[in-house]
C-alpha cells in the first residue's frame, strides 16, 4: 500500500495549491482532486484526510459521498477539514452544520487561517489516522486470533456458545447446535436448549448457572440431552462469567462436548475394565485445556483494550499538555516583555509600581506553571550529570525539615556505599521537595516522613541495569485505587480549590521518563503512600572531583565597561512578540532591524548585513529558526545567532548547536545574552 496522502478539493483559486504546499513543508503528501466524484472515488485505505472548501460542498449532490462514508470498514472514521469562510463556522452556519451531519468526522478552520493552526489540524488528523490504521492491524491480528481458535475447537470437536446476562440472548456455534440435535440454520435459544435437556437434569443445571452467576466460579456441568426424535444424548458443558469494564457480569461463555461416546464407555468401564478409565480421564483433560484456548484468548483480549485505551489517553495530554504550554510562554513572553519596559518608563508613581509588579508577579507564576505543565510532556531541558544523592539529600535537610513543621517526624536512611546516579541535580531537588510537601498535606495530624536510597537492578517496564532508588514513604491517609490511577495526570488532585496545580506528581513521572527512569506510586486508604523515583545508576569514578576556589584577588577594581550597543536582525512571527522584542532591543539601545520570516530575514541578510547579531523565533512556518540559522551561517559564517523559543528544549532533528533563550524573557535577561555573545 502507498504512504498515506492527503486528499485537497479546492477548485476555485489557488487555496488548493496553498495547502498542499504548507502540507508538503510539514512532511504530509498530498493530492488535488479535480471534482467530487474524484474526491469520493480516492477516499481508501491509503488515504489519510480530506480537505475541502465549504462552497464546494455547498450545492454539491453528496449522497455518493454519504454512501462511500457509510460503506467505510468498522475501524475507519474518515476525517474531513472544511475551510469556512470568516464567520462561517458551524455556530452562525446552518449549512455548515449539515455538513457536520453529513460528514461525521469533520473540523471546520475559518480563513484566512495561520499555517501555524493549519499544520497543527493537519498533523491531529493524521495522528488519528494513524491510530485508526493501528486499530486496524489489530482488529486483523484478533481476527486471526479467532480463526486459530476456531480451527482448534473443530479439531476438539468442540461448539462455543455465549449467553447475555442481560438480555438472555443465547449464541451457539452450529457444533453447538449439533450436540443438541439441531441443524447449522435453525433457530436456537435458550427455550431450545431447556427444552433439549432431560427433565431430571434441568434443575441441576439451572442450579449451577445460578451457583456460577452469583458466585463468579467456572460453570461445569454434564448432563443428558433429550433430542427431537426422542433419543437420548450427553453433552459436557464448560463456562465462566465475563465482567465488563465496571466489573458488572455480563456474559457466560464456554465450550460444550458431545460425550455421548463417553458416557457409553463409562458404563462399560463399570462393566469390562478399568483400562478404559485412563482414556475418559485424557478426554476430560483434553476439554479442560480447550476451556482454558477459549479463557486465555477472551483475558488476552481485554488487556489489550486497557493498555491501548491508556496509551492512547496519555499520548494525547502529552501533546496538548506540550503544545498548550509552548503557546503560554510565547504569550507571556508578550506580558512579560511589555511589563518589564513599562515599570522603567514609569515615573514615580507608587501606586501604578505596585500595580505593575502585582502584573509581573503573576506573569511569572504563570511562566512556572508552565515549566511544570513542559516537564510532564518530557519537553524541559535538563542537565544531567552524575550526583551523589547522599550529598544531595543531606544538603536539603534543613529545607525539607522546615517545610514539614514540626508536626512530623522526618528520617533520612541513606547507604555506606554512594548512590551516584544519573540526574539534574535542581529538578531532582524540586522533585524531592514536591514528594515532601505532598506527603505534610496527607498527614494534617502528624506523622512520619521516610526518605531512603538504595541500588536496584532494573525490572518491568525498566531497562536492564543498575539504578538508584530513591523511596519517599508517610504514615498519611493514602488513596484508593481509583485515585492512585490518576493520580500522575496533570492538574488532577485531590487537595482543595486554591491548594494545588495538580502538576506535582505529573511533573515527577515526566522528569523520571526523561531521565530513563520511572516513578511507581503504591498506597493504600489510611495507611501512607509510597513513592520509588528509579535513576540510573552512573559509576562513582564518572563523578567530577570538587573544585577548589581560587584565594581572592587583590586587583583594584576596573570601571563598568560602555554598554555595547550593536546591529541586530530580529525574526518572529508572532507580531505581539516581535513587537515586544523590538521595544527591548531600541530601549537597550540597539539599531534593530525586523523580519516575520526566514525567507524574508535572509533576504534583508543579503541585502543589508551583515550584522552584528540575528535574534530568531525557533518555531515558524515554511523556515523555521534552526533551518534559518543554518542558511544565515551560510551568508555569514561566525554571525552570532540566539534561538528563542516557548519550548524548554529544541525538538530533535536540530543540527545547530547554538544557544538559547526560553521564553518569556525579561530585557535583563535578553541583555545578559546579548553581552555574551558580542563578547565572544
Amino acid at each position: 500500500m502507498s504512504e498515506p496522502h492527503v486528499l485537497i478539493l479546492a477548485p476555485k483559486g489557488r487555496d488548493a495549491e496553498l495547502a498542499a504546499a504548507i502540507l508538503r513543508e510539514a512532511g504530509l503528501e498530498a493530492d488535488i482532486c479535480s471534482d467530487l466524484p474524484d474526491l469520493e472515488s480516492r477516499i481508501d485505505d491509503s488515504a489519510c484526510f480530506a480537505i475541502v472548501t465549504e462552497e464546494t460542498l455547498r450545492a454539491a449532490d453528496l449522497r455518493g459521498l454519504t454512501a462511500r462514508l457509510r460503506a467505510q470498514p468498522a475501524w475507519s472514521d474518515f476525517q474531513f477539514i472544511v475551510l469556512t469562510q470568516r464567520g462561517g463556522g458551524p455556530e452562525h452556519n446552518p449549512g455548515a452544520a449539515r455538513l457536520a451531519e453529513v460528514l461525521r468526522n469533520v473540523s471546520f478552520l475559518e480563513r484566512p487561517f495561520h499555517p501555524t493552526s493549519f499544520v497543527s489540524l493537519a498533523r491531529t488528523a493524521a495522528r488519528g489516522r494513524q491510530r485508526q490504521l493501528e486499530a486496524r492491524t489489530r482488529m486483523e491480528e484478533l481476527h486471526e486470533g479467532e480463526q486459530r481458535l476456531r480451527t482448534a475447537l473443530l479439531a476438539g470437536r468442540l461448539g462455543s456458545w455465549e449467553l447475555d446476562l442481560t438480555t438472555r440472548e443465547l449464541t451457539a456455534s452450529a457444533t453447538c447446535k449439533a450436540i443438541f440435535g439441531y441443524a447449522p440454520g435453525e433457530a436456537f435459544g435458550c427455550s431450545e436448549l431447556l427444552g433439549g435437556i432431560h427433565p431430571d437434569d434441568r434443575a441441576r443445571m439451572r442450579s449451577a448457572v445460578g451457583d456460577s452467576v452469583e458466585t463468579g466460579a467456572d460453570y461445569t456441568i454434564e448432563y443428558r440431552t433429550l433430542w427431537r426424535d426422542g433419543s437420548i444424548h450427553w453433552a459436557a458443558i464448560n463456562g465462566r462469567v465475563v465482567h465488563d469494564r465496571d466489573g458488572r457480569k455480563v456474559r457466560l461463555v464456554g465450550v460444550s462436548a458431545d460425550i455421548k461416546e463417553r458416557r457409553t464407555a463409562e458404563e462399560s468401564l463399570r462393566r469390562l475394565n478399568e483400562t478404559l478409565e485412563a482414556r475418559v480421564a485424557a478426554r476430560t483433560a483434553e476439554l479442560e485445556a480447550a476451556h482454558r484456548v477459549v479463557m486465555a484468548e477472551v483475558d488476552q483480549r481485554e488487556r489489550m483494550e486497557t493498555l491501548l485505551r491508556q496509551s492512547q489517553k496519555m499520548e494525547a495530554i502529552g501533546q496538548l499538555t506540550g503544545g498548550v504550554a509552548h503557546d503560554f510562554n510565547n504569550l507571556l513572553m508578550a506580558v512579560l516583555g511589555n511589563l518589564d519596559l513599562l515599570r522603567k518608563h514609569l515615573g514615580e508613581d507608587p501606586r501604578a509600581a505596585r500595580l505593575i509588579d502585582g502584573a509581573l508577579k503573576g506573569a511569572q507564576r504563570g511562566a512556572a506553571l508552565t515549566q511544570r505543565l513542559l516537564a510532564f510532556a518530557r519537553r524541559q531541558d535538563l542537565l544531567v550529570e552524575p550526583r551523589n544523592l547522599s550529598e544531595l539529600l543531606t544538603g536539603m535537610t534543613d529545607l525539607l525539615e522546615r517545610s514539614l513543621g514540626n508536626s512530623v517526624e522526618f528520617r533520612l536512611d541513606l547507604p555506606e556505599a554512594a548512590p551516584i546516579a544519573m540526574v539534574d541535580a535542581n529538578q531532582l531537588e524540586l522533585a524531592v521537595l514536591n514528594l515532601a510537601v505532598n506527603a505534610r498535606d496527607a498527614m494534617p495530624n502528624g506523622g512520619e516522613l521516610r526518605i531512603r536510597v538504595d541500588h536496584a537492578r532494573g525490572e518491568g517496564d525498566l531497562a536492564p541495569g543498575d539504578y538508584v532508588r530513591l523511596t519517599v514513604c508517610d504514615t498519611g491517609q493514602g488513596m484508593d485505587a481509583d485515585t492512585l490511577k490518576k493520580a500522575t495526570e496533570p492538574f488532577f488532585s485531590t487537595k482543595g480549590v486554591g491548594k494545588g496545580t495538580g502538576l506535582g506528581l505529573s511533573m515527577i513521572h515526566g522528569l523520571a521518563v526523561q531521565l530513563h527512569g520511572a516513578l511507581r506510586l503504591s498506597s493504600e486508604p489510611g495507611r501512607g503512600t509510597r513513592a520509588e523515583l528509579w535513576l540510573p545508576a552512573a559509576d562513582a569514578a564518572s563523578v567530577p572531583d570538587a573544585v577548589v576556589p581560587a584565594p581572592p584577588t587583590t586587583a583594584a577594581p576596573r570601571e563598568p565597561a560602555d554598554p555595547i550597543r550593536a546591529r541586530i536582525l530580529a525574526v518572529d512571527d508572532d507580531m505581539l512578540i516581535a513587537m515586544s522584542t523590538l521595544d527591548m532591543l531600541e530601549d537597550l539601545g540597539h539599531e534593530v532591524v525586523e523580519a516575520s520570516s526566514g525567507p524574508q530575514a535572509l533576504e534583508i541578510l543579503r541585502s543589508e548585513g551583515p550584522f552584528d547579531l540575528m535574534i530568531t523565533d525557533f518555531s515558524m512556518p515554511r523556515m523555521n529558526g534552526a533551518e534559518l540559522a543554518e542558511a544565515a551561517l551560510a551568508l555569514f559564517p561566525g554571525m552570532p545567532i540566539l534561538i528563542a523559543t516557548g519550548y524548554a528544549e529544541l525538538p530533535s532533528g536540530a543540527r545547530l548547536e547554538l544557544p538559547r533563550l526560553g521564553k518569556p524573557y525579561s530585557q535583563d535577561q535578553l541583555a545578559a545574552e546579548i553581552r555574551k555573545l558580542l563578547a565572544r
